[in-house]
């Protein structure tokens, strides 16, 4: 249930997302099954993550022909807002954590046969072990991993780094889950707040048992994040300076860090390979720039000499430079679909009659945001009206919006249902980037497509960094929010809690990231049935509630899926696209010597 990126989005999507769309990255469309179909050459992922192998044994299978060596350069425009594991909930965090520095209970790994992602163990042996009712976890962890500095990474690291994950003050922006679902997750506030007397997790032995307050079968997946890691407790986290260099577990450690500006990463010479079934060591180095234009790094690709034939992008290549690298470097383009939906929010304390959203969702200029924002169609922005994306299970499509047709605006209807609520000329406030060329073509799309419906279009000036903060201050003055939301795992858990579920659990911000503030005791009450269903029951069910909640209320509505194109040099192999992460498989990639 993240946010995409932390700048909001990914790749030149990520752009338009400050235009007010969303974010990049997505699915192809939907069918009324659970799974993707190719679209435009986006295949692979295509059940979101659904795979597991709970057998996998360490050390990882090694890649044919892989070579050792080489510096692996990524480009990212989207910067980094914190690397601290503890608050790691945006996908360019999470992917470069996971990928490379950070270990966890479990970890998602690229698996040919299904060509997708699958769960399989990393710090525990297994998936974990529940009881009958899915309200306690135990995970065996392994021996022989070791922190960067050679201390043995133990039980009590990993106990240590859960309870860090509860403290909402510390990592606002954190995932919610430890709150949500572990024994007293209201009430205990991490280590820094309330001290490291916690019943919920108890350590004996190697075994960590984790006590729950509702039923959680998601568990191992949530067992992947960061924050389900192991972190040395004391001064030597101390989340000022923690969330700068992070301890290492994994194959490699930080050496030089400056934040939304680059990373580099080296060997991490205390990892053992026969502890880890997921990762490999093949690069020497990961130097990762976070501030260079992406236009600059496609003219730079499309030379695929020096450092750019082992570069690539976590952006999405940018429309205008499609068809060259098509034309040129076909093989360079790595395409596959992300379990991503862009959507805006409309903030029912402000509008609250809903045929205003819905003449919304009619005014909305689809087709020339998609230009403006330099999407591609079919391959970066995919138009749907699910707000689960394809390949979450039980998911079936429907349309909240009788008649509106995918990607179509219809100014007249919109002005219809104005003049019907009395309402013609509401002002519409919306936050966009001025130091971002997409950005403010795309607002100059959205203020045509909402005047010429007979809304009044207030554009709400900002810069790129601050769209985030502003987005998520219930205080700001804004009547749209927009978002692009990811599948954390292939579940509607990740979808429709936190974007619909009223305040009383998550105490941050809109109630998790509940944009359009809906409060239906009705739904609080459906979403606390669906958790205590059995697993194979939830994803209807999940899918039932989000039809309900779209058809009574329509609190959102969706601008498009999203789908990886990004780039890599000639010399690197064995890119995939991660359509858990949306970012590169980088894990498994490695460098032509």
């Amino acid at each position: 249930m993240r946010l995409k990126k932390p700048m909001i989005a990914l790749s030149t999507a990520a752009l338009l997302a400050l235009a007010a769309c969303g974010g990049g990255g997505g699915g192809a469309p939907g069918t009324g099954s659970d799974t993707n179909e190719t679209v435009a050459g986006n295949t692979g992922g295509g059940t979101a993550g659904q795979g597991q192998d709970p057998n996998r044994q360490a050390p990882a299978p090694p890649i044919e022909g892989a070579q050792e060596g080489g510096t692996l350069f990524i480009s990212n425009y989207t910067g980094l807002t914190t690397m601290d594991p503890s608050e790691a909930y945006y996908t360019d965090p999470l992917s470069l954590l996971s990928g490379f520095v950070t270990r966890s209970l479990t970890q998602f790994v690229w698996d040919d046969k299904s060509n997708g992602m699958i769960l399989v163990p990393d710090l525990a042996t297994d998936l974990g072990t529940p009881n009958a009712d899915y309200t306690e976890w135990k995970f065996t962890i392994r021996d022989g991993v070791k922190f960067e500095n050679g201390d043995p990474v133990t039980a009590d690291d990993i106990a240590y780094g859960i309870k860090r994950s509860f403290d909402r003050e510390t990592f606002p922006t954190g995932p919610t889950y430890s709150n949500d679902f572990f024994l007293d997750g209201d009430k205990y506030k991490g280590p820094y707040k309330s001290g490291l007397k916690y019943d919920g997790v108890v350590v004996d032995g190697n075994t960590i048992t984790i006590k729950m307050s509702q039923p959680f079968p998601d568990m191992p997946y949530w067992g992947s994040f960061p924050a389900m890691g192991p972190i040395p407790p004391g001064a030597a986290s101390d989340p000022s300076k923690y969330k700068l260099h992070p301890w290492a577990s994994g194959p490699y450690k930080f050496e030089d860090y400056t934040p939304n500006k680059s990373l580099t990463l080296v060997r991490n010479d205390q990892w053992d390979p026969n502890t880890d079934p997921g990762r490999h060591q093949y690069v020497d180095k990961i130097v990762a720039s976070f501030d260079t234009p992406q236009a600059k790094t496609e003219q730079t690709l499309l030379s695929d000499n020096g450092d750019a034939t082992s570069t690539i992008t976590t952006d999405n290549v940018t429309a205008g430079n499609y068809t060259p690298f098509k034309n040129k470097f076909p093989d360079h383009i790595v395409t596959g679909p992300e379990a991503c939906t862009s959507m805006w929010a409309m903030d029912l304390h402000k509008i609250k009659d809903i045929k205003i959203r819905q003449a919304l969702a009619w005014a909305y200029p689809y087709q020339d945001v998609l230009i403006a924002g330099g999407y591609i169609p079919n391959v970066t922005r995919i138009f749907g009206t699910n707000i689960e994306p394809p390949g979450v299970p039980g998911r079936v499509d429907y349309n909240p919006l009788p008649g509106h047709e995918l990607g179509q605006t219809d100014p007249a209807k919109a002005k219809a249902l104005l003049q019907q609520a009395d309402a013609v000329g509401f002002e519409v406030k919306f936050l966009y980037a001025t130091d971002d060329p997409l950005s403010v073509a795309a607002k100059d799309q959205i203020v045509k497509g909402l005047e010429a419906a007979g809304f009044k279009a207030t554009p709400v000036a900002t810069t790129y960094a601050q769209i985030p903060v502003k987005r998520a201050d219930p205080d700001f003055d804004l009547t749209v929010r927009s978002a692009a939301w990811c599948s954390d795992w292939p579940s509607g858990s990740t979808w429709i809690p936190p974007m619909f579920q009223s305040t009383d659990i998550a105490k941050v911000g809109f109630g998790a990231f509940n944009y359009s503030t809906l409060n239906e005791p009705s739904v609080d009450k459906r979403i606390h049935e669906i958790y205590a269903l059995p697993l194979d029951k939830q994803g209807t069910a999940w899918a039932q509630l989000e039809q309900t909640i779209m058809t009574k209320w329509f609190p959102v509505f969706v601008t498009g899926y999203y789908g990886g194109a990004m780039l890599r040099g000639s010399d690197v192999m064995n890119m995939h696209v991660d359509s858990v992460l949306a970012s590169p498989t980088y894990k498994d990639m490695w460098i032509k010597q």
